[in-house]
């Protein structure tokens, strides 16, 4: 069946050289390697159009017939903040006293996470980011999305490194369940909660745990 999707050129890719390839993909990792989670964040204010931008890079991400199945929800007000922390930290607390098998607890130990969360109500943003599994249209016609998880998480991969990019700290942070986020946002139903980014400055004299990333010969084979 012939596709009724216009077609366009592509934006000329630049011709690099081998050497400023070279160049350019070391700059990038320098850059990137940089980035650490923190869960000390500081209050200190960031502009919205920076969030909105960053989000805007998020949202080039590829995504499964490009039915772009992602929603950001950015959150300032501090009563918002205050709800998500107090039900987060509930799910946290049955997951750290009830839920988790000792071999989960064991692999978190070295990182010193507990069940209080302070950093969802003194980072200046929280970033949540839902997966749409659907959309209705105005007509109320529902199209199923394909891959919404994977391509959520494109895109969300995508917002950390814009978020460095500009000098802002980011801390993944998954509550599990998190069906709480739905009713404090007010979102739809078919928008499903994929994780929350706190994001911000870190804080002065931040510590982060003494680990290292995996080598080029533990995370890749070339063929």
């Amino acid at each position: 069946m012939a596709s009724s999707i216009r077609s366009v050129a592509l934006a000329p890719y630049p011709r690099y050289t081998e050497d400023e390839m070279r160049s350019r993909a070391k700059a990038l990792h320098q850059a990137l390697n940089t980035r650490r989670t923190v869960r000390d964040f500081s209050d200190q204010p960031v502009a919205r159009e920076v969030i909105a931008s960053c989000i805007r890079t998020a949202g080039t991400a590829p995504s499964g017939a490009n039915q772009q199945p992602w929603h950001f929800a950015v959150v300032s007000d501090p009563a918002i903040k205050r709800q998500i922390r107090e039900a987060a930290e509930a799910e946290e607390r049955a997951f750290y006293e009830q839920r988790a098998p000792d071999e989960w607890l064991e692999a978190l130990s070295h990182l010193g996470t507990d069940a209080d969360k302070p950093f969802l109500e003194t980072a200046p943003y929280l970033i949540v980011v839902f997966a749409l599994v659907s959309r209705t249209d105005e007509k109320g016609h529902r199209t199923k999305h394909y891959y919404p998880y994977e391509s959520t998480g494109l895109a969300t991969g995508l917002l950390i490194s814009a978020l460095h990019n500009v000098g802002l700290a980011s801390l993944t942070h998954t509550p599990n369940p998190m069906k709480f986020l739905n009713q404090v946002l007010e979102r739809p139903a078919n928008e499903r909660p994929f994780l929350i980014l706190v994001t911000g400055y870190p804080a002065e004299g931040v510590k982060v745990p003494d680990i290292e990333r995996r080598s080029l010969e533990e995370i890749c084979t070339f063929y």
